[in-house]
């Protein structure tokens, strides 16, 4: 029961994304140990390709399709993020329900945690009669706006 009880627990640190791969019987390789400790240093969302960029720029030995493989994986089991984007996938390091930030001015994504009111959770459970159990809302915007 333990286990099961470490799979729902949020993963908001390094070592707790580690623990839950443990927690679900995946291995620990050195690349996927490459990838997760890229996720949590960057903070930020990004593309296989990016992955796989930087981490051969620090020295790390993985393959292109170590990257694609390990970022697959580790996004179907819960562990990391992947958000699908008309221009490709993006991967982050927080797996939790959150909301994003877009930025239309750098296409930069950032995390909040937003916690909207009862009173509108309880007025779209009764419009919709759907019971919300967990949501994520998406807000866009620019930057550097000049009014």
């Amino acid at each position: 029961m333990q286990s099961e009880a470490a799979a729902k627990k949020p993963i908001r640190s390094l070592e707790d994304a580690l623990d839950r791969c443990q927690a679900q019987g995946m291995r620990l390789s050195k690349q996927r140990r490459f990838i997760l400790e890229l996720l949590w240093q960057e903070k930020e969302h990004l593309s296989a390709r990016e992955i796989y960029n930087r981490l051969n720029h620090q020295g790390k030995d993985i393959g292109h399709t170590s990257v694609y493989q390990n970022l697959d994986a580790l996004a179907e089991q819960g562990i990391i993020e992947c958000i699908d984007r008309a221009d490709g996938r993006l991967y982050g390091n927080i797996s939790d329900p959150h909301s994003h930030v877009n930025c239309l001015d750098t296409n930069q994504i950032m995390d909040v945690h937003v916690e909207l009111p009862a009173e509108l959770i309880a007025q779209i459970e009764a419009e919709t009669g759907v019971k919300i159990t967990e949501y994520c809302v998406n807000f866009f915007g620019y930057r550097n706006v000049d009014a």
